[in-house]
C-alpha cells in the first residue's frame, strides 16, 4: 500500500511538472483530411453514434472525411445534456493520468470540450457547403429561420425522433435541402437535410481552436417536445 502511494505520488508529480513546464498543448483530431480533399464530392456518412441521451442515439450528420472537429458546450432554452462518445482530446492532466492508470476515457474518435463541462450543444465541424444528413430517424416537425442579432442566417430544422417522440432534435447553422418539408420522414445517416452555412463573420466559433479553418459547423441540440410543439 505504501509503495503504491509513493508510485502514485511520483506519477502525479511528474505529470504536473511536465504539464506546467511545457505549457498547455492542443491535441489534433484523428486522421482528418486536408482542406483540399474536403472539397471532393462524397456520399452520406457511415453510421456512427457520437452521442447519447438515455436510449436515443445521435448519429454523425456529416461524412467522416468532411469532419474538421467535434465539440460540446453549454446552451440555453432548456437544452438537454448529451453523453459524448469517443475520447476527449483536451481533458485535464489529472484526468489523463487517472485514465492511464485505471482505464476509461473512451476510444476511437476525438471530441473537445468547448469551455466548461456542459454538453447540451453538439457542434460537428465542416466547411460551408458540406452536406448534412439526419442524425436520427424521425419526422420533420419544423423549419424556421435561425436568427442572430435580428437577422436570419440559415435555418433551424426540428426533428421528432421515432425512438423518442417526447423529444425534439434541433439542427442549426445550415440551409435546408429544397426537398425537405414539414412532415417529411427521414432516416439517420441517409436522408440529406441541408448544407453547412458560413457564420464565421457573425459569431465567434469556439470550434476554430481545434480546426485549421474558421470553425464552421452544424449544431445539434435536444429538448423536450412539450417545450417546442404547439
Amino acid at each position: 500500500m505504501i509503495v503504491l502511494t509513493v508510485v502514485m505520488g511520483a506519477l502525479v508529480g511528474t505529470l504536473l511538472i511536465t504539464a506546467f513546464g511545457q505549457g498547455a498543448t492542443r491535441e489534433p483530431s484523428q486522421a482528418l483530411p486536408g482542406p483540399a480533399s474536403r472539397l471532393l464530392p462524397v456520399g452520406p456518412p457511415t453510421p456512427l453514434t457520437v452521442a447519447l441521451h438515455n436510449g436515443l442515439r445521435i448519429q454523425l450528420p456529416v461524412a467522416q472525411s468532411r469532419v474538421t472537429a467535434i465539440g460540446y458546450h453549454s446552451s440555453g432554452d432548456g437544452a438537454l445534456p448529451l453523453t459524448p462518445l469517443g475520447r476527449q482530446g483536451n481533458e485535464g492532466a489529472l484526468s489523463r493520468l487517472a485514465h492511464k492508470i485505471f482505464g476509461g476515457g473512451g476510444g476511437g474518435f476525438v471530441y473537445y470540450q468547448l469551455g466548461g463541462g456542459e454538453t447540451a450543444a453538439l457542434d460537428v465541424g465542416a466547411l460551408p457547403g458540406t452536406d448534412v444528413y439526419a442524425p436520427v430517424d424521425g419526422t420533420i416537425v419544423g423549419i424556421s429561420d435561425y436568427i442572430l442579432d435580428g437577422r436570419a442566417y440559415g435555418s433551424r430544422i426540428d426533428i421528432q425522433p421515432s425512438a423518442a417522440p417526447s423529444l425534439i432534435v434541433s439542427l442549426t447553422h445550415l440551409s435546408p435541402d429544397p426537398a425537405l418539408t414539414v412532415g417529411s420522414t427521414i432516416a439517420a445517416s441517409s436522408t440529406k437535410v441541408g448544407r453547412v452555412v458560413d457564420l464565421s463573420g457573425v459569431e465567434s466559433q469556439a470550434l476554430s481552436h481545434y480546426t485549421q479553418d474558421a470553425g464552421n459547423h452544424v449544431a445539434i441540440e435536444l429538448r423536450a417536445a412539450a417545450n417546442l410543439l404547439p
